[in-house]
């Protein structure tokens, strides 16, 4: 069932841990967990600063512990100390062999349930602005975004500076050397797919085994051609309902679109929401996606409805009524945006040309409207994956797995899970993709097909 990788590292007994973590129960806790506190650097850049604390959670192994697991969930910002004691159960596969170790991640504190060092900032999610048709347009975005960044960014500086999946992985470097680990074992989920590609960028040769569920490409050495790579996947997605729906239906939606572009279509059942075409990009791609050919009929009922006028078939069922995102803090450190204006439409266009049916929706190039203006750049932008790495897994449901691809790929041997559905990340939910991905943590030992079906 599963083949050796070429670089396999054997795990061998528990290295002895490092003394500066002092275990004890964690704070509330119904799980059987444990936790300790690492102190490091709120600067990497300089190691002997100012430090926060980092609450790092663990489970313990229940045979004879080969070694640890280090486990994170995304968000940015999932609280790992209390997700995984809501999850232990889910975990007892792989405790069997391995201790599992979490943390909360740098920053995000209380609100996020979080007990690490946090920012006493709010974070809230915001609209999706929609793409400024003139100069002062994209001035007045600037100066919007800014006006969200600034008041957290006021409280503490330093450590609003230092958010990056980066600065992540760093923090990750210093919890496997705590833990006395001689080399990484590591499953991230979601945005915390990210956090395992920079790690194994920075710490190369400190990786034993990578696993990213449910993630996209940190690791893109043309970015633009990663812009274009997200838009034909969701294209895909938009295309499958459009085959089912049959002749003249991919053209009439983009006449919609193109009529609510000119004049926003109101969702009557909701007084003063009208969307635009971006919009209901967005809200389609959103619906075919989680739903897959179940929500087939009910976004034919939507489009007929918009046609006539209103727009309510394309009312999310919960949460704000327009497509979203978080404030960026850490987001906006790690994906380029569009430096003006003429960067901004020359990508539109490309991105249009690719995917005529769902534009920009469900890409970075929305998703990053909200850090044009961002008092802090780019400290991270995506760059490949360096030579000489152990074989990666990647898995993820529709989509997903397409990106999870471009990066395992670029390392020879790694491999692929992935589920032709709906759905976002695996682990949780999928026992067949759960099953690869402890026998890869604990033997090192990826599935015998570089793509595989679950």
């Amino acid at each position: 069932m599963w083949t050796s990788l070429a670089l396999t590292l054997a795990l061998t007994v528990t290295p002895t841990p490092a003394d500066d973590l002092t275990w004890s129960p964690c704070p509330g806790d119904k799980a059987g967990m444990e936790c300790a506190d690492l102190k490091v650097p709120v600067d990497w850049s300089k190691p002997a600063g100012r430090t926060i604390t980092l609450k790092l959670g663990r489970l313990k192994s229940t045979g004879r512990a080969e070694g640890s697991a280090l486990i994170a969930y995304g968000g940015p910002g999932g609280p790992g100390i209390a997700l995984t004691q809501q999850t232990a159960a889910t975990w007892a596969n792989l405790r069997k062999r391995m201790h599992i170790v979490t943390w909360d991640t740098r920053g995000y504190g209380e609100q996020f349930r979080g007990l690490s060092t946090g920012l006493p900032c709010t974070w809230t999610r915001i609209p999706i602005a929609a793409f400024p048709e003139d100069d002062a347009e994209f001035g007045r975005l600037h100066d919007t975004n800014r006006g969200y960044a600034e008041p957290c960014r006021g409280k503490d500086p330093e450590l609003f500076a230092n958010m990056s999946s980066a600065d992540q992985a760093r923090d990750m470097e210093a919890i496997r050397k705590a833990l006395g680990e001689g080399r990484l074992n590591y499953y991230g989920a979601s945005y915390a797919g990210f956090y395992g590609q920079d790690y194994a960028r920075l710490f190369p040769d400190k990786v034993r085994t990578i696993a990213l569920d449910g993630t996209w490409n940190h690791s893109a050495a043309d970015w633009p051609a990663e812009l274009d790579a997200m838009a034909r996947t969701n294209e895909t997605f938009a295309g499958r309902y459009f085959t089912w729906k049959g002749a003249g239906s991919a053209r009439q939606w983009r006449s919609l679109v193109a009529a609510a572009n000119r004049q926003p279509i109101p969702a009557k059942k909701a007084p003063g929401v009208a969307y635009n075409g971006t919009d209901l990009q967005d809200l389609m791609l959103g619906m075919v996606r989680a739903g897959g050919p179940g929500a087939f009929p009910a976004v034919s009922a939507a489009i007929t409805s918009a046609v006539a006028g209103d727009a309510s078939g394309f009312l999310p069922e919960r949460g704000l009524r327009y497509p979203d995102q978080s404030t960026g803090v850490t987001e906006c450190t790690d994906w380029p945006r569009f430096a003006n204006r003429t960067e901004m439409e020359a990508g539109l266009r490309r991105l249009h040309k690719v995917a005529p049916n769902t534009g920009t929706a469900g890409t970075l190039a929305s998703g990053t409207l909200g850090c044009v203006g961002w008092p802090t750049g780019v400290t991270n932008p995506p760059k490949p994956l360096p030579k000489g790495l152990p074989p990666l897994l990647g898995s993820g449901a529709w989509g997903e797995s397409d990106a999870v691809k471009r990066v395992v790929d670029q390392v020879p041997g790694s491999a692929v899970v992935r589920h032709e559905g709906p759905g976002h990340t695996l682990y949780m939910s999928n026992t067949c993709a759960r099953d690869h991905i402890d026998h890869y943590l604990t033997h090192a030992k990826l599935p015998t097909q570089p793509d595989t079906k679950c």
